[in-house]
């Protein structure tokens, strides 16, 4: 039988919060809500530019105990592009690399070999060279899900076929393969592995199909994301797209809109404004800033930006997962145009609750068709926002991960089940199988 009442060690390569990116959200999401039921405690990598205490202050609002450890291979500029030299003469990833850290091993060897934890939910692939198993030999291995936000060597692939710069095409195409190997090695690691979208489960099957997963979608928290009466009206004219932009898919797919999209949409509709909203834009981004497009940067409240857009979008070209940018902009009821990839494993049909284009001059038609249009602008926002509310909250999110967690548990396969089976079997049966004998 499944305790109702779990410890649960999340192991991360970031703090999961305060939640500053897609990553960060969805851990956060399904974290606050399943420490309404069970103990976490989190032992996380962070990055020299990280707050330890900011982030130690909102984990402990939810976690019974948090332990950060520095990465000191966390940084920017010449020490990346000295460890990303170092990988290029080794087998192994510059991802492996960038998250091996001795003292984040011995962390866990401590905890693990003193204390008893129902799972360990590890977080990203990149992590999987971790030992996490106990010492002890009188303390039993609990099991392994690993959550999986992307499948990241088809994403580092995706960019070595196209759409960066040569040098980062070449990188690309040099790292992608010793990248796969490790998630492959992480996922035939893992008792239980779960996946964003149905398509990420299917690529994990495609390599381990004896693996056991599930489909965990991004979420959203429909309560804060809702419109407001105090939020601005939306103003007819204000187009934005939102994000991290100190990653490749992000900025590839901002950069892709202003110089391919957005001058469709300016020569049409000569009143159009653009916002681009997102820590860290790069100096191509920024250098793409005028009269008619804003580069925002980082805002501590999104709603009342989102509220205002006439229409929110999603011109993504790389990547893999969810969008939390599209339930977020879901849930806050708005209208969304995005590509294919960019809608990809969301449940959300087009001319019903989004609008779906991949050429510049379709999904410039289709931007000018919402701001010419405020009824269906409306309309589909409506829809869009009854869509998050049924499938994509977080709470219903963390119990199907609560439901997984226990199954995999439960399993006869489990080391957890197996070591309990072995501590608790009774003393006859334990005679009976060490002479020979039956009972």
């Amino acid at each position: 039988m499944i305790a109702e009442h779990l410890k649960i060690l999340y192991v991360s390569p970031m703090p999961p919060s305060p939640p500053l990116g897609g990553a960060q959200a969805r851990m956060h999401g399904l974290m606050t809500n399943l420490a309404r039921r069970h103990d976490i405690t989190a032992i996380c990598l962070i990055d020299e530019d990280g707050d330890v205490e900011e982030c130690r202050r909102a984990m402990r609002s939810y976690c019974r105990d948090v332990i950060l450890v520095p990465n000191p291979n966390g940084r920017a500029g010449l020490a990346k592009r000295m460890l990303q030299l170092r990988s290029i003469a080794s087998r192994r990833s510059y991802e492996h690399h960038r998250f091996r850290v001795p003292a984040l091993q011995e962390e866990l060897d401590r905890r693990l070999e003193h204390e008893r934890f129902d799972v360990v939910n590890l977080e990203f692939t990149y992590l999987g060279g971790l030992r996490l198993r106990p010492s002890s030999a009188g303390m039993p291995a609990p099991p392994l899900v690993l959550g999986t936000h992307e499948i990241a060597y088809d994403i580092v692939r995706q960019v070595a076929r196209g759409g960066a710069s040569a040098g980062r095409r070449l990188y690309a195409a040099l790292n992608w393969r010793k990248l796969r190997r490790d998630e492959h090695a992480a996922f035939r690691a893992a008792d239980g592995i779960s996946a964003c979208s149905a398509a990420d489960q299917a690529r994990v099957l495609a390599h381990v199909p004896a693996a056991r997963t599930v489909v965990i979608p991004n979420a959203a928290d429909v309560d804060f994301y809702q419109p407001r009466p105090s939020d601005p009206p939306p103003d007819g004219r204000t187009v934005v797209f939102f994000g991290l932009l100190s990653t490749f898919p992000n900025i590839d797919g901002v950069l892709f809109f202003l110089r391919e999209i957005w001058p469709r949409v300016a020569a049409e509709r000569p009143a159009a404004r653009c916002r681009i909203i997102g820590a860290r834009p790069p100096a191509p981004v920024r250098q793409l800033a005028g009269p008619r497009v804003e580069i925002a940067g980082f805002v501590e409240d999104l709603r009342p930006h989102l509220a205002a857009a006439a229409v929110l979008v999603v011109p993504l070209r790389v990547g893999g997962g969810t969008r939390l940018k599209i339930v977020e902009g879901m849930a806050m009821g708005r209208p969304i145009v995005s590509t294919t990839l960019g809608a990809e494993g969301i449940e959300a049909v087009h001319d019903r609750s989004i609008l779906i284009a991949d050429e510049p001059a379709t999904f410039a038609g289709s931007v000018i068709r919402l701001l010419d249009d405020p009824v269906l602008a409306a309309r589909l926002g409506r829809s869009a926002r009854e869509l998050a509310v049924e499938r994509y909250s977080w709470p219903a999110a963390a119990r199907r991960l609560e439901q997984f967690l226990g199954e995999i548990i439960a399993s006869p396969h489990s080391p957890y089940r197996a070591a309990h089976h072995t501590e608790e079997a009774d003393p006859a049966e334990t005679a009976g199988a060490e002479t020979g004998g039956s009972v």
